[in-house]
């Protein structure tokens, strides 16, 4: 019986990005306003997929493999909160249209997979902070990052150790 992993398909944020990220959080934030993701877990998810197994994950890797579709820009200047979730957010006003493309096939090919699909709808961000307190005062709009985005990868997600990883597992690029 072959072991399933934690999976799904995101978007890395460039090193010097999530740098600048930690810094704007640390200046806006409140120390005790959640817990703070790690610079180098900082991500917008295209698609989760949950438990997969390894014969799953050659498809799914296949199917995105096919992919063709051009980069983007993705513009990070809108922040908020989700109550029940706890979770404090920073993602973008107006998504590309290549970012809601590539969210929508992946999504899809996943739900034919038989993998997990939020009910939700898409809504691109990246978690800055987990386990929020009550109403965290979410700073003026004024801020903007732009993240070239040229590929998407597979990840894995582990618990180990009382922390989560994320492991990339396999990358494709986005034609020019």
């Amino acid at each position: 019986m072959s072991e399933s992993k934690r999976l799904f398909f995101a978007i890395a944020i460039p090193p010097k990005i999530q740098k600048q990220l930690v810094q704007w959080r640390a200046d806006h934030f409140p120390a005790d306003a959640g817990v703070p993701v790690a610079a180098a877990n900082m991500h917008l998810t295209l698609a989760f997929l949950g438990e997969v197994s390894a014969e799953k994950q050659r498809a799914l890797a296949a199917m995105a493999g096919r992919i063709r579709q051009p980069g983007f820009t993705l513009h990070l200047d809108d922040a908020g909160q989700w109550l029940r979730s706890r979770v404090v957010w920073l993602g973008t006003r107006q998504p590309p249209r290549g970012l809601l493309q590539l969210a929508n096939m992946l999504r899809a090919q996943a739900a034919r997979s038989g993998c997990y699909q939020s009910p939700q709808p898409f809504h691109p961000h990246l978690t800055l902070l987990r386990n929020a307190g009550q109403a965290v005062p979410i700073p003026a709009p004024g801020f903007h990052w732009e993240v070239p985005v040229t590929e998407f990868a597979l990840y894995e997600s582990r618990f180990t150790g009382g922390r989560t990883r994320y492991t990339s597992l396999q990358r494709w690029t986005l034609s020019e």
